[in-house]
């Protein structure tokens, strides 16, 4: 009767009975391997200490003053980003083994650990590519563009590598991925597909960032238009013409042009056209190329060439080409305009007459012969009168 009522109290469920076999068998491996499990814990405390010295030492170089895009910066940022559930799980795995563990709590640790290095290393690669992308795009000044575009840049390389890392942690269980691949595959196939347009202005604005055909400020040409650009978003650009008028174009549209940028060049070339009457000297046309290099020197600007280049219809054609060593469209209209100003007063001086678009005309009688087209003068006869025009005629 004792017996039975005694049996009453015995734990009649499975899993009270589970951990009270696990329990026994914890107490036993301790009982069994103390020293062995005390010395583990001690190694493993002073290795979790050891890479807190790490991290803490990789703070200090995110937050040393000077240049905060530098690669040490950046390696700092990454490695400052260290959880202490990695920093204990590989503490924890290292030492395990030492202790002799029961079976399941090496699996359970070994699974721990899986789990904390790959997703800590999604972290690490997530800090690391975006540090390195503000350092891509801060090395020409493109803060204000980087920023606008960072939000949707993180979103996009965090949502990339977590789904890596959360394939890798499901294989290592062995769940079959191949259709969670397949579904993600799909998945990015059709919202590329619906948001097609978003997503081609997005990464063409991307693209500008960290291609820099031109940045905020600068002038450029694309078709027939000459504008300054405004503004850098993430679906357009915006730029204000020289004529004043704000004009908007996305950024797709904008990189399938061919795109002039006038902001960063040394140089700019210039060409001169210059006409001079038929009547000029011959010597004095031999020597206008000479008097206009002397002209384009003494007015800051590096002369090329300059010669004859043909017969006008009303005027010898002369062309020099000077270059001006001043980017600015303003210094460039200026040093023209004194050119053009000290070649007038040089011809001027010299007695060389600019050419200006002139016609001759001819009247004939209805019999074919030559007439003035002005009234004849008084006493003069008609065989005089009518000989003088044939003989310009001829």
């Amino acid at each position: 009767m004792k017996i039975a009522q005694s049996a009453l109290w015995l734990p009649t469920n499975p899993r009270v009975i589970e951990f009270g076999r696990l329990l026994h068998a914890g107490l036993d491996w301790f009982n069994n391997h103390a020293v062995d499990i005390i010395l583990s814990v001690i190694a493993g405390t002073l290795l979790y200490l050891l890479l807190r010295m790490v991290r803490r030492r990789a703070k200090s170089l995110r937050n040393q003053p000077g240049d905060e895009l530098s690669l040490s910066t950046i390696f700092g940022r990454t490695f400052a980003r260290t959880t202490h559930f990695f920093m204990a799980m590989v503490a924890a795995r290292l030492v395990a083994g030492y202790a002799n563990p029961p079976e399941s709590l090496l699996v359970t640790i070994r699974f721990l650990f899986t789990i904390a290095v790959v997703f800590q290393g999604a972290i690490w690669a997530r800090e690391f590519i975006l540090g390195l992308i503000e350092r891509r795009s801060g090395e020409d000044g493109a803060g204000e563009s980087i920023a606008n575009a960072m939000g949707i840049i993180r979103l996009l390389v965090t949502f990339a590598l977590f789904a890596i890392a959360l394939v890798v942690v499901l294989d290592n269980l062995g769940v079959n991925v191949t259709g969670l691949i397949a579904g993600l595959g799909i998945g990015g196939i059709a919202i590329g597909l619906a948001a097609q347009g978003i997503f081609s202005d997005l990464f063409a604005a991307l693209s500008i960032i960290f291609d820099k055909p031109f940045r905020t400020g600068d002038t450029i040409q694309y078709d027939q238009t000459i504008a300054t650009v405004e503004h850098i978003g993430l679906k357009s650009t915006h730029l204000r013409a020289l004529t004043g008028e704000k004009k908007i174009i996305s950024n797709a549209n904008l990189l399938q042009k061919e795109i002039s940028n006038f902001q960063h060049i040394s140089r700019r070339r210039v060409s001169f056209p210059v006409g001079v009457v038929y009547q000029t000297d011959p010597e004095k046309a031999a020597r206008i190329p000479a008097l206009l290099k002397q002209v384009i020197e003494q007015n800051d600007a590096e002369f090329i060439r300059c010669g004859f280049i043909g017969f006008g219809a009303s005027s010898l054609d002369f062309e020099c080409f000077f270059d001006v060593h001043k980017p600015d469209m303003e210094s460039l209209a200026l040093t023209r305009h004194r050119i053009g100003i000290a070649i007038l007063k040089m011809f001027k001086d010299e007695k060389i007459e600019f050419a200006y678009p002139t016609q001759t005309t001819f009247t004939a009688a209805p019999d074919g012969q030559l007439v003035y087209p002005y009234a004849r003068p008084v006493g003069q006869d008609s065989d005089d009168d009518l000989a003088a025009p044939q003989r310009a005629g001829t």
